[in-house]
């Protein structure tokens, strides 16, 4: 019965009139609100950033697993029939990465070149994320090759002109020996991010094997169904099904240092976001004192009716309770509102910017530049961290109500009498 009652006037404070005192708690309400939406708008875009850069190297570039024969660096090819038609494995293919210098219409540059099955722009996640320019994402029989939209652009390549790639070899006298090939671009490909797009040069597998160097490793990319809670699994299974010699490696080791220097940006993004919270949680220790500098007649009352100290002060905790809980709601709720908007929010602000700039002849505003970001953001709310942002502003708003709560529940009622 105590606490509904404490509950019941910590209510009338939070949505009484301005004169009583609920003007401070309605504000430190609205501090918290404010002080949330842009950590939850943090929280999505950061996920969505990692999340898509990620998901491009998985499904493009370095595969959800990769295999290798520590015994024959260039004959991985037993452990496919091994791969092949195990539950929750997508597909397995042969690949070989080496260094080579293209040389265009109009300029010469370094590139990676990869050589890879052809089967596997056919694969689900490969089409997904890889966009056509120009030409077909296909490669033939003959000297054929794709071009990363940025590279291509660069020495002048366009689908249907003649590129030449110099590569080197060593000889058997141990000589390095340059050898020089003609290819044909088949297509201008873009994965929306400028870091995969600006190297890359794709060819078939058996075309790659004939210009890159001997000792170049070839070893199996393997697609799981679900790379990013089965990876490890799947690694230790198929340390189980593989004879000893092969080494199995997840995409979480082989990108670790990239992926840990995205996820140390984002936890430094969010804690910036997270002082601000603080500090508008800490807000609520001042709203708590002026109302109970307000209320000072209706602690006499109570305290005089032989309410305990104990009833008063859980009356002002209930009050920072609330406002934390409704500060949190309202906050989180504008943030994900927000946050799943974002694409089109940044386009209209783009739109905007531009007319305006346009006035004094100035160039056209891109605030994401899809040469070093990705081109749409994807919404990825992260539930729990949600939640536990929600729970832990409603905590610290009533933590730090804590002393004035108690200062208010050890005021004496005659003392408070006798100063009106």
């Amino acid at each position: 019965m105590k606490t509904r009652a404490a509950v019941f006037i910590a209510f009338r404070y939070l949505l009484g009139r301005a004169r009583e005192g609920g003007r401070y708690l309605r504000g430190a309400a609205a501090g918290i609100a404010l002080s949330l939406v842009p950590i939850i708008v943090t929280l999505i875009v950061a996920d969505g950033m990692i999340r898509g850069i990620t998901d491009r190297y998985l499904e493009l570039g370095t595969g959800h697993l990769q295999v290798y024969d520590y015994i024959d660096s260039r004959n991985p090819y037993p452990a496919l029939d091994g791969i092949r038609g195990l539950k929750n494995f997508r597909g397995v293919w042969e690949e070989a990465h080496g260094l080579g210098i293209l040389v265009g219409s109009s300029a010469s540059r370094g590139a990676t070149i990869r050589a890879v099955d052809k089967s596997f722009f056919e694969d689900e996640g490969s089409r997904k994320f890889l966009t056509v320019i120009s030409g077909e994402a296909a490669l033939g029989s003959g000297r054929e090759v794709l071009l990363g939209e940025e590279l291509a652009s660069s020495i002048g390549a366009s689908p249907g002109s003649t590129i030449r790639i110099m590569t080197v070899r060593t000889g058997n006298d141990g000589r390095i020996i340059p050898g020089l090939a003609s290819f044909t671009v088949r297509g201008i490909v873009s994965s929306g991010y400028r870091e995969l797009d600006s190297l890359w040069c794709i060819m078939s597998f058996e075309e790659g094997m004939k210009i890159l160097p001997d000792t170049t490793p070839v070893y199996l990319t393997v697609k799981i169904s679900d790379p990013y809670t089965g990876a490890d699994a799947a690694a230790d299974h198929l340390y189980n099904v593989l004879e000893p010699s092969f080494g199995v490696y997840t995409w979480k080791s082989l990108q670790r240092s990239q992926y840990n220097s995205y996820e140390s940006t984002r936890q430094l993004l969010l804690f910036i976001m997270a002082l601000i919270v603080l500090i508008a949680a800490v807000n609520v220790s001042s709203a708590t004192s002026m109302l109970a500098i307000e209320r000072r007649h209706d602690i006499a009352i109570l305290k005089t009716g032989g309410a305990a100290s104990s009833f008063t002060s859980r009356i002002f905790l209930w009050s920072a309770f609330l406002t934390g809980l409704i500060g949190s709601v309202i906050g989180i709720c504008a943030g994900l509102l927000i946050g799943v908007n974002i694409n089109g929010i940044l386009y209209g602000l783009e739109i905007v910017l531009s007319l305006f700039t346009a006035i004094f002849n100035g160039e056209p505003v891109r605030i994401l530049n899809s040469g070093y970001y990705l081109e749409t953001i994807p919404i990825i709310i992260n539930v729990p961290v949600v939640i536990i942002i929600g729970i832990s502003t409603v905590f610290c708003s009533v933590l730090a109500s804590w002393i004035p709560a108690n200062r208010a529940g050890k005021l004496k009622p005659i003392e408070i009498l006798r100063k009106n």
